[in-house]
């Protein structure tokens, strides 16, 4: 029998729960905070199932919630973080009280802007971040100048800058102005501060940085600070995640192209853009 016919681990549960991230349920087991059917727990390993009561320091927890996912339109100047020590404005200081807990898919650094997924679900979170889904981080990209066209087809064979090494990325020209030009930028692993400091490499600096698109999940028509949770169905559709029993909202009108859910119609996971 594997482990997961015989439960699932405590941390993970606590995670699902919304009661904390993986990391910090180990803190709490090994602080002594977390017990099941009255017992403490001493490891994160401990398995669990859903005949188990557990409860964190003495108070018994909820069962978890389906996984969820939102689509939300981060603007510049806002940290991804919950808090920061210089009191800049962060991205869960924007979100609506009644939001259940969530975390990131996806962060964009101060100054990006565009598009951020959200979900309650640490194990969804997780594959959607991962590079061997096959999922495509789409940009606009406006640099000061004109990039030479060579330099952008270049980097589909990867780069390394100050020793990182940069997988493949597709760029090319979009617009070009008085003194920018727009770039589209399509990548995969989209590690920290990537096309800034690979665009640096080719003599560009980015001067503004629009995430339009997160696997197949889209910007779409959201206004800055708009937050949209994406259908069950849909997200059952596009990742392979459990149906949960569920209530649609009234659907409205999407833009053409695409459905409510910032989707687009016929959307599927591809190895190529």
């Amino acid at each position: 029998m594997n482990e997961e016919a015989k439960g699932e681990r405590i941390a993970k549960r606590l995670s699902r729960a919304g009661v904390c991230s993986r990391r910090e349920a180990e803190r709490m087991i090994a602080d002594g905070r977390v017990s099941i059917g009255g017992q403490t727990i001493d490891t994160p390993a401990t398995l669990v199932t859903d005949a188990d009561i557990i409860a964190v320091d003495g108070k018994e927890i909820a069962a978890p919630e389906r996984a969820r996912l939102w689509r939300y339109h981060k603007a510049p100047g806002i940290l991804c973080t919950n808090r920061d020590p210089q009191e800049r404005p962060t991205l869960f200081e924007q979100l609506p009280k009644d939001l259940p807990r969530v975390m990131l898919v996806g962060r964009l650094d101060f100054n990006s802007e565009g598009l951020i997924l959200l979900t309650n679900d640490g194990a969804l979170a997780r594959k959607l971040e991962l590079p061997e889904t096959g999922w495509v981080r789409r940009y606009r990209v406006r640099v000061y100048g004109a990039p030479e066209e060579k330099a952008l087809a270049a980097l589909a064979d990867g780069v390394t800058v100050e020793g990182v090494r940069y997988g493949p990325i597709e760029a090319f020209l979009e617009q070009k102005q008085a003194r920018n030009s727009w770039l589209s930028v399509t990548l995969r692993e989209g590690k920290n501060r990537e096309i800034r400091r690979v665009m640096e490499h080719i003599g560009l600096k980015v001067n503004r940085l629009i995430r339009v698109s997160y696997g197949p999940f889209h910007l779409g028509n959201l206004a800055r600070g708009d937050l949209r949770e994406v259908p069950a169905h849909v997200i059952a559709d596009q990742t392979g995640a459990e149906r949960a029993a569920h209530t649609r909202p009234k659907p409205r009108k999407p833009p053409a192209g695409r459905n409510k859910a910032g989707v687009r119609k016929h959307a599927h996971r591809r190895r190529n853009p």
